[in-house]
Parts: C-alpha cells; sequence; structure tokens
C-alpha cells in the first residue's frame, strides 16, 4: 500500500524540478528578471530556489517509503 504515495512523490520531485529548470530558461518575456537577462519567470532567482526547496523536501519525504 505504500507504493502509491511513493510514486506521487517521484512525479512531484520530478514535475517540480522540471519546473525548476524551466523558469531559468532564456525566453523573450517583458521585463527581464533579478539576475539581469529575460526569462520565463521574471521571479527567476527566488522561483528557481523555492521550487528545487519543493523538489527536496518532496525527495525526502519520498526516502519515508523506501
Amino acid at each position: 500500500m505504500k507504493k502509491k504515495p511513493y510514486m506521487i512523490l517521484l512525479g512531484s520531485t520530478i514535475f517540480l524540478t522540471l519546473l525548476a529548470i524551466l523558469t531559468a530558461l532564456p525566453m523573450h518575456a517583458s521585463k527581464p528578471n533579478l539576475l539581469g537577462y529575460y526569462s520565463h519567470c521574471s521571479f527567476t532567482p527566488w522561483s528557481t530556489l523555492i521550487l528545487l526547496a519543493l523538489a527536496g523536501v518532496s525527495c525526502r519525504w519520498r526516502s519515508r517509503y523506501k
């Protein structure tokens, strides 16, 4: 029965990591981010760190279900 939470948390870890990478990719935007270049998200350093922290929390919780 512990397999389902493990798979959900694995999926969320992968999804959050991909979103973190996506926020930092250069792209045409209306204003530059805090680092000075145009990317998907204008709050790039903070949004990337928040998403990576959430992925880390999900990964940590997932380690309980091994």
